[in-house]
């Protein structure tokens, strides 16, 4: 029986181009996985396995591997930096007990940084913080650790300084034990020489080493007051207090080094082993009921509970579909049957494999704290639980984004249509933010995503991976409608055309719902004048017509329906015909309640060169942007602004020109505004244009 105090279940989560693959490859040298190592820019790192990955130097899906130091067996996720590709880390996250957070030296802290660190918060994963890049020109170790408190709102605990800045970085100093590690040849990261701390840096050493002896002993009164007294703690008993820290998250030990000049790794490796909680020491994962909400039960991680475990990513690849699966409780041996809670269906475990990136190793058995992938499940979706037959439970889901852009494709040739069908299939269970519909008047497929360039890669790999070419239309925005006042009406379903009719009144009110609430109905009902059992009926009939607005037929948010009153009668109402009167009724009501169309807002930030500010600002001003906020930094200037998604389309190629090729943006979906009257009129027309080409046909 495997030791759960050796385990660490880890990912490596940053923006992108901070260094989180180099540094992954730098990790599995180390630990002696693979022995050359392979770098991004020559398309070459071993979790960058994709052909679209290698061209581009991005990562696109994470990867999982496994290696082990100093006895510990380390569960590796690489996962992308690119702000489309965040599902990838947020279930990621879901499924890891800790995570070394990456960031660049000179770049500081950078958006997908922040949407990161936010996914991290949420999932309450205990973090360790990398600088990586301190060979860069502009890079500043101390700086980041600034930005770390200020922008992300978090408390970096200094353990190591550099020794050298920019060219001139050489090596760092451990405070705890107040040695010097210098590595002097760049390709062996395995040589490098422990000594005393340099002349020059001791008084900035001591005041570092107090402070991080301070913030360490908050976790232990009796430590604090033997220190208050002056007598220093041992150095387990200061890395026992910061390890009650690390996971308890109320600080984050930081580190710095050069992941490409192979220098400071080990001290990260150490620190994984060190102050990162294996399996037992984190807050078990709730259990729920069927409606999603926690029952006060928890999958404990023991081998002696039964079998728990969470799908958390599909895979489709030469070898047939792979399941990922973290394991929580209990123990899984190949030949058993287990069962997928969420279709009631139960499966036969044939095949268990251990991943490294996209090789494998068989493996006959899997246990608590295990992150393997089961080949061949037909019936498993992201985010569903597979458990025990004996034990049925549910496992807390997982909860995606919708997406905010779309793009209608066709297949070049008929030969294909069928190819592309079962093509898309496999890359929706993989991808949960990737949605796709068929448009049934016009029997175009529309593909939906999380940003351009993830629906230009999807495109790709259809075409690369699965040989299908296809005709692609121009990217479309989700754009939705909501209402701005408040109405009172009543609508009568009324039906009599010989045997039993059909009879059901209602008194409702519409109104403007809180933003980002979608639709709420709630009834108000006394004394029996619409009984209870047709109130599920009248809330699936208005419900039913919230995908087809009154303005240009997009989806409809953010409304609350309110029944305060209505009428019945003995014989002629069902629960159909009071369904028939909440459609009759949000046909008759919505145009009159001020309906607006409403738009995606994207939350962009912007890195231009000083000189260049202007014109950027200015751009997006014409774009319709709101500027939020600048910040400047030591090679350029950040801008955060709100911008609408129809405005940004193709914004990289302007950025590039406006910047002699040297800005760089990233955006997220922030909320939806009302659009202004010139837009919102041209939408309406150009949706009346498509419905009446598409009634042509």
């Amino acid at each position: 029986m495997t030791d759960l105090s050796l385990y660490r279940n880890i990912g490596i989560f940053a923006h992108v181009d901070a260094g989180k693959t180099t540094t992954t490859e730098r990790i599995l040298k180390l630990t002696g996985k693979i022995h050359k190592t392979g770098e991004v820019h020559d398309g070459a790192a071993t979790t960058d396995f994709m052909d679209q990955e290698k061209e581009r130097g991005i990562t696109i899906q994470s990867a999982a591997t496994t290696c082990f130091w100093k006895d510990h067996r380390f569960n590796i996720i690489d996962t992308p930096g690119h702000v489309d590709f965040t599902i990838e880390v947020y279930r990621s996250l879901k499924v890891l007990d800790g995570g070394v957070g990456v960031f660049c030296g000179s770049g500081g802290v950078e958006p997908q940084s922040e949407t990161n660190w936010r996914y991290a918060n949420e999932s309450e994963v205990s973090r360790i913080i990398f600088v990586n890049k301190l060979d860069r020109v502009g890079a500043d170790f101390l700086k980041v650790v600034k930005q770390v408190k200020t922008v992300l709102g978090a408390n970096p605990l200094v353990m190591v300084l550099p020794i050298g800045t920019e060219d001139d970085f050489i090596g760092i100093v451990d405070l705890l034990t107040r040695k010097s590690h210098i590595w002097p040849d760049p390709g062996n990261p395995d040589k490098f020489e422990i000594g005393d701390v340099p002349e020059d840096m001791v008084d900035q050493v001591e005041e570092y080493r107090e402070q991080l002896i301070e913030m360490a002993v908050e976790q232990d009164d009796d430590l604090m007051e033997s220190y208050l007294d002056g007598e220093e703690p041992s150095i387990d008993d200061i890395k026992r207090c910061i390890r009650k820290g690390t996971i308890a998250l109320d600080f984050f030990p930081t580190y710095c080094g050069s992941a490409f000049k192979d220098k400071g790794i080990q001290l990260i490796l150490d620190a994984v082993v060190d102050y990162l909680p294996n399996p037992t020491e984190v807050k078990p994962q709730p259990l729920t009921d069927d409606e999603g909400e926690p029952n006060g039960e928890f999958a404990l991680v023991s081998v002696a509970e039964p079998f728990r475990a969470l799908a958390f990513k599909i895979m489709d690849d030469r070898f047939g579909a792979l399941t990922f699966v973290r394991v929580y409780s209990g123990v899984l041996n190949k030949g058993d049957t287990i069962l997928n809670s969420f279709t009631g269906k139960s499966e036969r475990i044939g095949r268990m494999v251990e991943m490294h990136a996209d090789d494998r190793s068989e493996i006959d058995r899997a246990q608590a704290g295990d992150i393997i992938a089961i080949v061949g499940m037909k019936n498993v979706q992201t985010g569903q639980t597979l458990c025990s037959k004996d034990n049925p439970c549910t496992l807390e889901p997982m909860i995606f984004p919708d997406p905010v852009i779309s793009i209608a494709v066709s297949p070049k040739d008929k030969s294909s249509v069928e190819k592309m069908s079962i093509a898309i299939g496999k890359m929706v269970a993989e991808d949960p933010s990737f949605r796709v519909e068929t448009d049934l008047d016009s029997g175009e497929t529309i593909l939906k995503g999380m940003g351009e360039l993830h629906l230009d890669i999807k495109v790709d790999i259809l075409n690369r991976t699965y040989g299908v070419e296809l005709e692609v239309g121009a990217p479309q925005v989700a754009y939705r409608e909501t209402i701005t006042q408040e109405i009172e009406d009543t609508y009568t379903h009324k039906k009599q055309s010989g045997g039993s009719g059909q009879f059901g009144k209602i008194d409702y009110r519409i109104k403007p719902g809180e933003p980002g609430t979608g639709y709420v109905f709630s009834s108000k009902v006394v004394g029996g004048n619409v009984p209870k059992e047709f109130f599920p009926a009248i809330e699936k009939g208005f419900k039913g017509m919230m995908e087809n607005g009154p303005i240009a037929g997009f989806p409809v948010l953010d409304i609350e329906i309110e029944l305060y009153d209505g009428g019945f009668h003995a014989v002629d109402s069902s629960a159909i015909a009071f369904e028939l009167a909440a459609r009759g009724a949000y046909r008759q009501s919505m145009s009159k309640a001020g309906p607006e169309l409403i738009e995606p807002i994207m939350k962009v930030d912007v890195f231009t060169p000083e000189d260049h500010m202007g014109d950027v600002i200015g751009d997006l001003n014409r774009r319709r942007g709101m500027i939020k906020d600048q910040d400047t930094g030591t090679t350029g200037i950040r801008i955060k602004a709100d911008v609408p998604l129809a405005e940004m389309f193709g914004y990289i190629g302007s950025l590039r020109t406006m910047t002699s090729g040297r800005g760089q943006f990233s955006m997220e979906f922030s909320h939806y505004l009302q659009c202004p009257r010139s837009v919102s009129d041209s939408v309406v027309a150009a949706e009346k244009e498509r419905q009446e080409a598409k009634s042509k046909k």
